[in-house]
């Protein structure tokens, strides 16, 4: 899909200085705050805030009884260390005091609109949330009669909170600590603080916990985006600007937001700016309840996250379903009960005999292989990397290198190149994958690369995963062949890290490799079924609820060469059995 066209936004220039780099940065006047009871909702606009996210009431300081025994501390000023107030909503249970915190930290709004609309938790019960929720964050009606408060924060510039927004930068992360150690000092606090949510709440955890804050016990990042130029804005180097306007957009503000679209726009590289938005991993070293799903673009980020923190006490869960209705089923709410209970309360409840990775191996639709099978690290250990080579002449995948050379060409914008392999047993995928190509631009000079892999049934037709009910189209990965450069330092055999530190533009009859990052994978291939590999100049997707765009540049052909010194290939992490007893195969479901 192409980028969507953006209305002109007016920007304003600051100066500001990253890890020692001193450069321009670009923002833009934020959503103005409008109190709901004054406003028609529906024409408030693009972005979320016309959906009723980021509606920002008149600040009313007040402490009223918002369900039978819990109270709210509405509009709570607390001051930052540069001297910025910030304003919070506590729910806790009345007249009860040492007891822990989770805190909800994004630029959603703490109270949006009249709680949270269907569309925004699609997948869930209805009746399952109370209207108290944020967004994508714990339900105060939940944790609160379970002896807990919730604290519902505007990050500085949010709503009428004083200062400018930065998104999920170092200014960010330290007010994160700045408010850890107020709320912690609070009288009815036992000095343990937690933090919890998905998706943005999820992805503040991340840099707020690499800052050290001496009162944050743990964490519990679900579906969390680590690294916003890799991941979001410049996945594999092709802009994604749409859906970051989208975001940007709806952030409401008496002051500035950070522009992180305009800054895309003038910083297409990666350079200071972008480095300040990924977490210093290697601080963390409290406990960590993660989660990842296998279909949502917070995959790659999330278990970024996991591998690289220090922490000896993290646990890592990976399941099919979509961030919402994983995210408040009652089976996994008591999960996250249990993990908060023993180390924001000190419950010895068993938590630490949780294994450390639980992953749900697809199959197809919405039927799983396995369900939460037990592991030990991601990627597992007992991983056997192999290699399918292409085979452009039959537009096929073998085990076997192919020693003749051939090429297939598809027209860069309209055309799709596949690669078939019927498989003769039965295969479990599980792990990274990386697609290895050597390519070429016929009328042009670069090219994008957007690649999905597949299963297909026992006849040759697609058979894809089930999310929210719509077919997915499969484990993905993106390269804009210009960028790529890797970063040799980050790279490993398995995960090819792209630097994004220079453009190299392909002259015309130039045949270069490049090496594909695609996301972590789980999945069951029964015998007689089929992988693809789908590559075309375009993200093939009809009818997703999500503006996901990218602003492709693509003129001519696409020329896959492949066989003799041109060894394109997929490298697949083929999982053996746990165990082998002659012909009998121990642990390959359980």
């Amino acid at each position: 899909m192409s980028e969507m066209k953006m209305p002109e936004v007016k920007t304003y220039s600051k100066m500001e200085t990253f890890n020692g780099v001193t450069m321009e940065t670009l923002y833009r006047k934020g959503r103005e705050p409008v109190d709901p009871k004054n406003m028609d909702v529906s024409a408030n606009g693009p972005g979320m805030a016309s959906m009723g996210m980021g509606i920002t009431p008149d600040l009313n300081p007040r402490t009223y009884e918002c369900a039978p025994g819990i109270i709210c501390e509405q509009d709570i000023a607390v001051e930052m260390r540069d001297g910025v107030k910030i304003y919070v909503d506590i729910y806790r249970p009345k007249d009860k005091t040492n007891i822990p915190v989770i805190i909800s930290w994004s630029f959603y709004g703490k109270r949006p609109g009249e709680g949270m609309a269907e569309w925004q938790i699609m997948g869930v019960t209805p009746g399952s949330v109370s209207k108290l929720t944020k967004f994508e964050s714990p339900d105060p009606l939940y944790w609160c009669y379970k002896d807990y408060a919730i604290a519902n924060v505007d990050p500085r510039g949010v709503g009428h909170s004083e200062g400018d927004v930065c998104c999920f930068g170092t200014q960010d992360a330290r007010d994160g600590y700045d408010f850890i150690e107020w709320v912690a000092q609070q009288p009815w606090c036992n000095g343990r603080v937690g933090m919890g949510g998905n998706s943005a709440v999820a992805m503040t955890q991340w840099r707020i916990a690499a800052e050290c804050p001496p009162h944050l016990a743990c964490i519990a990042p679900w579906e969390g985006t680590s690294d916003i130029y890799r991941e979001s804005m410049y996945e594999g180097g092709i802009p994604a600007i749409a859906f970051n306007e989208f975001i940007v957009s709806a952030i409401t503000s008496e002051n500035l937001v950070d522009d992180m679209v305009a800054m895309a726009r003038k910083s297409p590289l990666m350079n200071a700016y972008w480095e300040d938005k990924i977490p210093k991993f290697e601080n963390i070293k409290i406990p960590v309840y993660a989660t990842a799903c296998w279909n949502h673009f917070h995959l790659r980020g999330a278990f970024q996250g996991f591998r690289k923190i220090k922490s000896k006490k993290k646990w890592m869960r990976a399941h099919r379903e979509f961030e919402w209705p994983d995210g408040y089923s009652h089976e996994r709410i008591a999960e996250l009960n249990l993990f908060f209970d023993r180390y924001l309360k000190d419950i010895h409840n068993c938590w630490e005999s949780t294994p450390r990775v639980r992953l749900e191996v697809m199959d197809a639709k919405e039927f799983l292989y396995a369900k939460d099978r037990p592991e030990r690290t991601f990627p597992l250990k007992r991983t056997e990397y192999k290699k399918l080579y292409l085979d452009a002449a039959n537009n096929a995948l073998s085990w076997d290198p192919v020693e003749t050379k051939t090429s297939y060409s598809y027209d860069g914008n309209t055309g799709i190149a596949n690669f078939d392999i019927k498989f003769e047993e039965d295969i479990e995928i599980t792990g990274y994958m990386k697609l290895h190509l050597w390519v070429e631009a016929d009328g042009h000079d670069d090219m994008d690369m957007f690649v999905n892999i597949q299963k297909l049934d026992t006849k040759g037709e697609w058979l894809p995963v089930s999310v929210l009910g719509e077919p997915h189209p499969g484990t993905w990965g993106k390269m804009r062949v210009s960028h790529r450069a890797l970063d040799e330092e980050k790279s490993t055999h398995f995960q090819p890290i792209q630097s994004h530190l220079k453009e190299e533009k392909l002259a015309p009859g130039e045949i270069v490799p490049v090496d594909i990052e695609l996301v972590p994978i789980s999945r069951f291939w029964h015998k007689g079924q089929s992988l693809r590999i789908q590559i075309a100049g375009r993200y093939i997707r009809e009818g997703w609820f999500e503006p996901l765009f990218w602003d492709q540049d693509n003129r001519g052909n696409h020329i896959i060469h492949s066989g003799g010194e041109y060894d394109s290939y997929l490298q697949v992490p083929v999982i053996p059995a746990k165990y082998q007893d002659g012909d009998i195969l121990y642990g390959t479901k359980d």
